[in-house]
């Protein structure tokens, strides 16, 4: 969508702040030991409490309220009997409807003992995210931050996932432009002002691509390869975008 006015604006402020308040609560209550339904209840209720819905539920009827993804699992992760261990790469991804707002947003963590390696990992995604955010400005192509973001990943010695990137946002759960973490030719979009967008780099140790299990959701690298997602939704202005998920 594209930010039309001020109760658009502060529409996609209320339900993104909800969402990123949802991930901090997740990531707090996040242990070894717990199972990844268990993670996804307290999710549940936080956006309850909030007054907010589910998008994947609402979108799509998801079996979960938000997506919990481990190791080399990329997305859309499945919350059911899974038991979370120590060392864990879990990413949580958190998408909710209020108001008729829609935001999105996704974090991975490691569960202490933390690897030097997988650090490294999460440390370089994170920085990803902030180069996609530095990039993310009116009148520029898409294409400007998928090559930013390849370039540092690549230099960092991972690759970015082809088949997963940013999308628009804002009345939907899934909206155009898409927003891929690599340089596509044939994507020739430009960003506008007001435009409302996700931007989330998919960092490997290794795969470019994914493979869907037979549940028919969970997204995982095709060579077994541990993936982190960071994610925020932002609003596009001349200057630096407006952070919709940051809390």
């Amino acid at each position: 969508m594209t930010v039309e006015n001020e109760n658009d604006f502060k529409g996609l402020l209320a339900v993104g702040r909800i969402v990123g308040l949802t991930i901090q609560h997740m990531i707090e209550h996040l242990k070894a030991g717990m199972t990844t339904a268990e993670l996804d209840a307290i999710g549940a209720e936080f956006l309850k409490q909030h007054g907010a819905r589910s998008a994947p539920i609402l979108a799509y009827k998801f079996p979960g309220h938000t997506c919990i993804s481990i190791n080399d699992e990329a997305a859309h992760g499945i919350p059911g009997p899974r038991v979370i261990k120590p060392g864990d790469l879990v990413n949580v991804d958190v998408s909710a409807e209020k108001g008729g707002y829609w935001a999105d947003a996704g974090m991975s963590v490691v569960v202490p003992p933390v690897a030097p390696e997988i650090q490294r990992l999460v440390d370089s995604a994170k920085m990803a995210l902030q180069i996609a955010i530095d990039n993310a400005r009116a009148g520029v192509s898409v294409n400007q931050i998928g090559k930013a973001v390849e370039t540092y990943i690549r230099k960092q010695g991972y690759n970015t996932i082809e088949e997963l990137g940013g999308h628009g946002v804002g009345r939907h759960i899934h909206e155009k432009p898409s927003v891929p973490n690599h340089f596509n030719r044939r994507n020739r979009d430009v960003l506008k002002e007001g435009m409302v967008l996700t931007l989330e780099p998919f960092v490997t140790t290794g795969a470019r691509h994914v493979n869907t299990d037979p549940d028919g959701w969970t997204l995982r690298t095709t060579d077994g390869s541990l993936s982190v997602q960071m994610e925020h939704t932002v609003i596009i202005t001349k200057g630096k975008p407006v952070l919709v998920t940051a809390v």
